[in-house]
């Protein structure tokens, strides 16, 4: 890690502390300490499979990916991507880091440049499609809901859905209407060049040339292995999925009784498309308030409202981050080659 993102890392935890410190004002910490002692340390566990789960199933997708023109990627580097990418998506806004850093981890296990982006694009693309299905399942359940709570809200949560949706759309474009969409780029490259002058701008026509070319070429070999991106999607799903119930299972470990999973679920994956939006590291801030808001009907008790919500941010933030920097310090294998 670079000294800056080192900087980062500090103040983003900084800034958690300050969060669970601001959150803790109004709750009695006698109360809280009370509720600690008696959390189901089963539906805890339960709730620490399921992001251990999400974690890992990323690691065999990425393995599959790889894998796919017959090299062979050791276990250790498949399971070090995803948390390499937990620990910079956690400090750059908009999670935008873990693309490069995945791309650097898996150059580092002796993938080449093209191909490792190539893999990581079509993770990519179905991680984001698996988003945008289970947010408009997620949506007719439970929007009613997120709009009486907080029409605010309900607006962020709407935004984060359309520019999922945009981001699938372009990248479907590449794989079906490549040349089509390339004559678009040129034209959005037009009011580009009001501003952007010389050699800048054709360095950056023709690395997003390349980008796109790449993309499509791994897309046309892997559209001709549908039974591999079956297999990938259908992993990405329970994927997705552990990490939606989380929420439900630290709920159980508060002994909160017949709520539904459903719902709880569903509220998850909103609250996962307002994070996406928030350009702060991690969604620091609006993440808290949107868990606390939306959660605050199946929980009633401010201490234990309190309580779910920093199980929660630990679990599905921090706990991420702090397991990608070990992952950073492990060496990596070198790729064995198809030859």
């Amino acid at each position: 890690m670079s000294r800056r993102n080192k900087f980062v890392l500090a103040i983003m935890i900084l800034v958690g502390v300050g969060i669970f410190a601001f959150s803790l004002r109004n709750v009695n910490l006698a109360t809280l300490w009370h509720d600690v002692l008696n959390l189901n340390v089963w539906w805890m566990i339960c709730a620490l499979i399921c992001i251990l789960l999400y974690l890992g199933l990323e690691g065999v997708a990425t393995k599959w990916l790889v894998e796919s023109n017959g090299d062979r990627l050791s276990w250790k580097d498949a399971l070090r991507i995803p948390l390499v990418e937990q620990l910079f998506n956690g400090i750059t806004p908009f999670s935008s880091g873990g693309q490069p850093a995945q791309l650097v981890a898996l150059m580092q296990s002796g993938i080449e440049a093209g191909r490792a982006s190539s893999v990581l694009l079509m993770k990519f693309v179905v991680f984001q499609s698996m988003v945008v299905i289970n947010f408009v399942f997620s949506l007719l359940i439970g929007f009613s809901y997120l709009e009486e709570k907080i029409r605010a809200l309900a607006w962020f949560v709407l935004f984060g859905f359309v520019i999922h949706l945009t981001v699938i759309v372009g990248l479907l474009m590449i794989m079906y209407w490549h040349n089509f969409t390339k004559r678009l780029i040129g034209l959005v490259f037009i009011p580009i060049s009001w501003f952007v002058k010389g050699q800048r701008l054709e360095d950056w026509k023709r690395s997003l040339d390349q980008k796109v070319d790449s993309f499509y070429q791994e897309s046309v070999r892997m559209k001709s292995q549908w039974k591999l991106l079956s297999k990938v999607f259908g992993i990405t799903f329970f994927q997705q999925l552990f990490y939606y119930l989380i929420p439900y299972f630290i709920l159980l470990s508060l002994g909160k009784t017949g709520i539904s999973v459903v719902m709880i679920t569903c509220l998850h994956v909103l609250i996962f498309m307002v994070i996406s939006l928030f350009p702060i590291p991690g969604g620091a801030g609006g993440a808290e308030y949107g868990f606390s808001v939306l959660f605050s009907n199946f929980i009633g008790n401010s201490s234990k409202l309190v309580l779910a919500m920093m199980i929660w941010r630990l679990l599905t933030y921090y706990f991420g981050m702090f397991a990608g920097m070990v992952a950073m310090v492990l060496r990596p294998d070198k790729l064995n080659k198809n030859d």
